[in-house]
């Protein structure tokens, strides 16, 4: 008797060592695919954990879509850990189908790390922009902006849309803001507002009285816009790259202040100053300096006399090559920045405006279509 116990307690003994190496290895397998699918938790949702239960291996914890959840089973299935029980809850799943996508309807909706307003602010989202959400908190709403970043933003900011109706405003007649800002009236040349508006809102067509076009915010609210102000999305998104425009709507900033997580030409941060100059001509840039840095035709920030107009400048520590700051090269190695305030400083060190060796630079202009630039024509949540 005693002997088949022993034989009982070792058979489980070693079911319980393999299920633990079971676990190990499947840790071990999933940690690489997070660094492949999920490196950056800005721009993914991943909190994926293995045990045992039984003998048989479980994954369990939270990621942000299905596409990542089919990814960890075969993932596993594919290094022979096949048969696991996939526990992961996702995100996007948890929302209801009505609220799965939502247009922000403030000129300038404020997004921050976590879903509370003494939350430090993590980027902007202006009127018009499409977003993904993937959870619904309270007041909050956990969105992806186009350019995936994660954040959350007030309810009270945004318009909930199905897929279908989201669909329907792609196909609308849409106009977008092309001046610095303006304003959205009552009456034509009247002066009730009905919403402030700034360089890149998008709105809806719905009408036309002279030489101003009633258009209408997200959530309804209609009113009239110079046509001077604005331009017909479609025919905006087709124009080609423009670094001298890239240059203007940096130079109309001149002098403002600095504002962590701004990305709007009322305020901005550095990377924000770069992202609000590159989308005035089409192209969405990513949200940080350390994300921009990763992205376009990579130049050595030695070599910055080979930048052009245009052309990203990234600084930090030169030692560890992290990126905490960006600027945009001008000419004669002037470039503008956000540092305190938008404001223009030179690379070399003999200039009396010299500030800061650059880490490395990059070239957006003809990178467009690579990871991380994307023309607004080119992605699936504006047209």
């Amino acid at each position: 008797m005693k002997k088949v116990i022993k034989i009982v307690l070792a058979l489980v003994l070693a079911a319980s060592s393999l299920g633990a190496m079971a676990a190990g290895d499947a840790a071990a397998v999933l940690a690489s695919l997070k660094q492949r699918i999920a490196r950056d938790g800005r721009t993914a949702v991943w909190d994926v954990n293995t045990t045992t239960q039984d003998g048989q291996l479980v994954v369990y914890g939270t990621v942000g879509t299905q596409e990542q959840k089919d990814a960890v089973t075969k993932e596993l299935n594919d290094n022979g850990l096949a048969g696991c029980d996939n526990r992961l809850i996702v995100l996007e799943n948890t929302v209801d189908p009505g609220k799965r996508w939502a247009l922000v309807k403030l000129s300038i909706a404020t997004c921050r790390v976590e879903g509370r307003h003494a939350a430090e602010m993590a980027t902007q989202a202006i009127m018009g922009t499409p977003v993904k959400v993937i959870q619904l908190t309270d007041e909050w709403a956990r969105v992806v902006t186009p350019d995936g970043y994660i954040s959350y933003v007030p309810q009270s900011s945004i318009t909930f849309m199905t897929a279908q109706q989201l669909q329907a405003w792609r196909k609308a007649t849409r106009y977008i803001v092309t001046t610095y800002d303006s304003r959205l009236v009552t009456e034509p040349k009247g002066d009730a507002t009905v919403s402030d508006l700034v360089l890149g809102n998008i709105l809806e067509y719905k009408g036309k009285k002279g030489k101003w076009l009633l258009l209408a915010t997200p959530d309804g609210r209609q009113g009239y816009v110079p046509q001077t102000d604005v331009q017909e999305l479609s025919q905006w998104a087709q124009q080609p790259f423009s670094a001298q425009l890239v240059e203007s709507t940096a130079r109309r900033m001149m002098g403002s202040s600095y504002l962590w997580g701004g990305t709007s030409t009322k305020v901005t941060d550095c990377s924000g100053l770069a992202k609000v100059s590159y989308f005035a001509c089409g192209i969405i840039l990513q949200r940080d300096a350390s994300q921009q840095a990763l992205t376009g035709m990579k130049i050595a920030g030695t070599d910055w006399r080979q930048c052009k107009l245009g052309d990203l400048l990234f600084f930090g520590n030169n030692a560890t090559g992290r990126v905490t700051h960006v600027g945009i090269y001008l000419h004669d190695g002037y470039y503008i920045h956000c540092s305190g305030q938008v404001k223009i400083n030179n690379l070399d060190p003999a200039d009396p405006s010299y500030l800061y060796d650059p880490i490395s630079c990059s070239r957006i202009d003809g990178q467009e279509g690579s990871t991380g630039i994307t023309w607004v024509r080119n992605h699936p949540w504006y047209f």
